[in-house]
């Protein structure tokens, strides 16, 4: 089996920090270097790798030769994390997914690309998980559950079987989706939150049983 192309990770932050260290010491995956808006680049060096604007990542590191990670948090129900990977995507990248081996991930599950699954997460048989969604520690994502696009499911958090999540949720902290329920797209549901309903697209939901606030999930900066 050919090698995996070396990856650019998106960000500079304690998360892309992480990234970088799960990568480099929990996959055979290797970090070539580091990428962020050119605004927010801050310092061109990270963990002794290169840090690159965006907008000139590809005349350095050429999507021939390098992969893509964007690794980015919950900002505007995910939207910023699905606008650098579609703009990423456009420019010609594949993307790299890490599963770490201290996951468990069904063979029957499907997980697609763009993904980290962290240590500790469960996906169970029959469960899929879309593109550029991110699973943190502990995380259980159960049987027959469909995890949408640019999904973040938070460390703790459990979907119930046969749930379905909309593309661009996120799930806090220990929140509860139960059994069958559906999350419409673009919700944020708050942390230590039991979703015992379906709800309503672009809605933050807190509380138990958890019920819409009045603010709009696009309208948050972070999550």
């Amino acid at each position: 089996m050919a090698a995996s192309k070396p990856v650019i990770v998106f960000g500079q932050s304690d998360f892309a920090s992480l990234v970088w260290h799960a990568l480099t010491h929990d996959s055979p995956l290797t970090v070539a270097a580091f990428t962020v808006d050119g605004a927010y680049v801050r310092g061109d060096r990270l963990h002794d790798l290169p840090v690159v604007a965006f907008d000139t990542v590809r005349e350095r590191f050429p999507p021939t030769a390098f992969q893509m990670l964007v690794p980015l948090g919950g900002r505007g129900a995910n939207a910023f994390r699905r606008d650098r990977y579609l703009q990423a995507k456009a420019m010609g990248y594949e993307f790299a997914t890490y599963v770490s081996p201290r996951a468990f991930v069904a063979p029957a599950a499907k997980i697609g690309e763009n993904c980290m699954i962290f240590e500790g997460a469960a996906v169970q048989a029959m469960a899929e998980v879309g593109a550029n969604c991110i699973v943190r520690t502990l995380a259980n994502i159960s049987h027959h559950v469909k995890l949408g696009d640019h999904g973040f499911v938070a460390a703790s958090a459990v979907v119930g079987g046969g749930a379905t999540i909309g593309e661009r949720c996120f799930l806090g902290l220990g929140a509860v989706v139960r059994d069958g329920v559906t999350v419409a797209e673009r919700c944020v549901i708050g942390a230590g939150a039991v979703v015992t309903r379906d709800t309503e697209p672009n809605g933050i939901y807190t509380g138990l049983p958890a019920k819409r606030g009045p603010r709009l999930a696009d309208e948050l900066e972070n999550v």
